[in-house]
């Protein structure tokens, strides 16, 4: 079919030059907004962090343009793009964008919170383990105690050894039975024995005398072993080192049955028995004797004066010198453990020599009357009493022996060890553990150290 010619409507035809004739535009710059910003906002704040001048010193506020790449664009040709980035933008401004993001205020405050709370646990933390370490400091041993932790406070079978000889005195209960076989070296620690007595038998009743134990028994064994009276020596006593004339007497008279009222009397003139002095104190040698059913009080108080001369004689004192020497180790056996004998014996030559006061507690004890008061510490009124035992207000020596010597403390008095000491205080009574200073600083060091020991014992002598 040949191809259809397409009729044109006149009134739908475009004239050729209507384009052409149209105005040709012309170019307008974006009118500058005049109108201030409105408070808050993000102009706002950059209009007042920017330097104060005309419109031309800031061309890019002028245009209101927050995009730094059509700032670019909008910047006069050939002018490179960083350029025109400083000009519109300051790192003051880059801040401030970052911080005007959206949510950008929420994740400040929770990271701030984050900080808080870290800071609140950590000082919690710390807090509790400041508390640990003050507890375990102030109360460790009862802490441990109770939770079963450290070393076992009784020894463990089968470790019992050698011989040791206990003295059960009239009327002595559990405690006073539990103290002596720790000092005999029976028992671990003071207390397992009266534990384990107040657990296992309560109503036991103790018999006076001398018993033949062994050392390193645990507390029921040592209890079995003293409701045996095959272990109990027959008209038998024992002598306490660092005892008194006192002390002693009253042992004789509960161990072998002589009355007090004969051995008080027999105690009165030392002459009787060849010592040259005020009194049998110091005279009384501290060990177990036994004696036949018979003896009466003069013998035996005869045989121990006797023991102490050959104790003097064998450690080499000269005829004359054993009141010094037994008043001598009379204080180092009160005032220190066997170890550190010969260094209180240096302590006390010390002072002698420089002329210092001896300011020994036991001598002012025994002058006072309270050395068997169970205290480790002076009394104010001890300390002051002017007597001729009291070495905190006499100078040199005292007038006597105050206790019984033991051969190693009357070996200590006649060779004291090499040191410059003035001072010594035991800052631990249970261990036993002292302290020896050469200065006066040092020792109120250790004496803090003491302090500190009593304030957690408060039950143990202080």
């Amino acid at each position: 079919m040949p191809d259809r010619e397409t009729p044109t409507n006149a009134s739908q035809a475009v004239p050729g030059d209507l384009f052409d004739s149209l105005p040709t535009p012309a170019h307008r710059s974006p009118s500058v907004d005049s109108a201030p910003p409105a408070p808050g906002s993000r102009r706002a704040r950059r209009t007042a962090s920017e330097p104060q001048g005309s419109a031309e010193s800031a061309p890019t506020e002028s245009l209101g343009n927050d995009d730094p790449d059509l700032s670019a664009a909008a910047s006069p040709a050939g002018a490179a793009p960083s350029t025109a980035r400083s000009s519109a933008t300051t790192l003051d401004d880059l801040f401030a964008a970052d911080h005007e993001q959206p949510g950008a205020s929420g994740k400040k405050k929770r990271r701030t919170g984050c900080l808080v709370a870290l800071i609140i646990v950590l000082a919690i933390i710390g807090g509790l383990v400041t508390a640990g370490f003050w507890a375990m400091n102030t109360y460790g041993d009862k802490i441990n105690e109770i939770m079963g932790w450290g070393e076992s406070k009784d020894w463990e079978p089968g470790l019992a050894t050698g011989e040791a000889l206990v003295t059960i005195r009239q009327g002595d209960t559990g405690s006073p039975v539990s103290t002596a076989l720790y000092e005999a070296e029976v028992t671990k620690t003071e207390d397992v024995f009266y534990d384990h007595l107040v657990k296992e038998d309560p109503t036991f009743t103790f018999y006076p005398g001398v018993y033949s134990l062994q050392k390193k028994m645990t507390a029921a064994a040592a209890l079995e072993a003293l409701k045996d009276p095959a272990n109990k020596m027959e008209n038998s006593v024992g002598i306490a080192e660092g005892g008194t004339v006192e002390s002693s007497l009253a042992s004789i008279a509960d161990s072998i049955g002589i009355p007090l009222e004969e051995l008080e009397a027999a105690v009165k003139d030392p002459s009787v028995y060849g010592v040259e002095a005020d009194s049998l104190e110091g005279w009384l040698f501290p060990a177990v004797y036994t004696f036949d059913p018979d003896v009466n009080a003069t013998q035996v108080i005869q045989r121990m004066v006797d023991r102490t001369q050959q104790s003097l004689d064998s450690a080499g004192v000269t005829a004359g010198d054993e009141h010094r020497v037994l008043t001598i180790a009379a204080i180092i056996q009160r005032e220190g453990r066997v170890d550190d004998f010969a260094k209180v014996s240096r302590v006390i030559q010390n002072r002698l020599d420089d002329g210092m006061k001896l300011q020994m507690d036991s001598t002012s004890q025994f002058g006072y009357g309270e050395l068997h008061a169970g205290k480790l510490s002076t009394s104010e009124e001890a300390q002051f009493d002017d007597n001729p035992w009291n070495t905190y207000v006499h100078e040199g020596l005292p007038k006597g022996p105050i206790a019984n010597p033991s051969d190693a403390a009357i070996d200590a008095a006649l060779h004291p060890a090499d040191g410059p000491w003035f001072y010594f205080v035991t800052i631990n009574p249970q261990t036993g553990e002292t302290v020896f200073s050469v200065t006066y600083e040092e020792h109120q060091a250790a004496i803090r150290t003491w302090r500190e020991w009593c304030s957690a014992h408060p039950d143990q002598g202080c």
